[in-house]
C-alpha cells in the first residue's frame, strides 16, 4: 500500500502554539499507510489580493502553498479559535488554495478540521467556520474526521499533546478517517 499524504496546515504562528503541538502529535500518531506532513511558511504568504494573483505574478510563498496542497492526498487544518472563529491566517490559506475560482488546488481535496480552545467547547465555532469555508472553497469536507480539544490550557499546559495517550488515539483516528476518504474508501461529508 502506498502512503497517503496528509498536509497539515496550522492556524497559529506562535512558536509554542498548542495547535502546532497538536499537528506535531498528528505526525507522530499517523497510522500505517498515512503520512502527515506539516507545512511551514504560512507566515510568508501575503493576505489574498487579486491584484497580486495573476498568471505570472503569484507570490512565491503562495505558489508553494498551492503546490503543496495540490500534491497532498488530503488536508488536515488545525485551528485555534480567535474571537469565536477561525484565525485570519488559516482563512488566508483557504483563500489562496481556492484560486483560481473553481480550479484551485483545494478543489475536491478531502479535508478535516481539528480545533483547540481554552474554553470547554473545544473551538466548535472555529471548527464549524473552517469546515464551512473549506466546503465553499471546493474541498470535500470529511466531517467524520473532525476533532475538537477543549480546555487545552489545563490539558496540554504542562505537557505536549504527544504525551497524552488519549489525544494520540483521537488524532490517529482522525488521520485514519481522512486517509480513508482520500483513498476513496469513505465518502466525504
Amino acid at each position: 500500500m502506498s502512503q497517503t499524504r496528509i498536509l497539515a496546515l496550522v492556524g497559529s504562528l506562535r512558536a509554542a502554539s498548542i495547535n502546532r503541538q497538536i499537528a506535531e502529535a498528528a505526525v507522530q500518531a499517523a497510522p500505517e499507510g498515512a503520512e502527515v506532513v506539516l507545512f511551514d511558511g504560512l507566515a510568508d504568504i501575503p493576505f489574498y489580493n487579486e491584484d497580486i494573483d495573476g498568471p505570472d505574478s503569484v507570490p512565491a510563498a503562495a505558489q508553494a502553498l498551492r503546490d503543496a496542497v495540490a500534491a497532498a492526498d488530503g488536508l488536515l487544518l488545525v485551528t485555534p479559535e480567535y474571537n469565536g472563529t477561525v484565525s485570519a491566517l488559516l482563512k488566508n490559506v483557504i483563500d489562496w488554495a481556492s484560486r483560481p475560482y473553481g480550479a484551485g488546488s483545494i478543489k475536491d481535496k478531502p479535508a478535516a478540521v481539528v480545533s483547540a480552545s481554552v474554553s470547554p467547547n473545544g473551538g466548535q465555532w472555529a471548527n464549524g467556520d473552517t469546515a464551512k469555508s473549506l466546503g465553499v472553497a471546493g474541498a470535500k469536507v470529511v466531517e467524520a474526521a473532525h476533532l475538537q480539544f477543549g480546555v487545552i490550557g489545563e490539558r496540554f499546559g504542562s505537557s505536549h499533546p504527544r504525551d497524552d495517550a488519549e489525544a494520540l488515539t483521537q488524532l490517529a483516528a482522525t488521520v485514519r478517517t481522512l486517509a480513508e476518504a482520500a483513498r476513496g474508501e469513505l465518502a466525504a461529508v
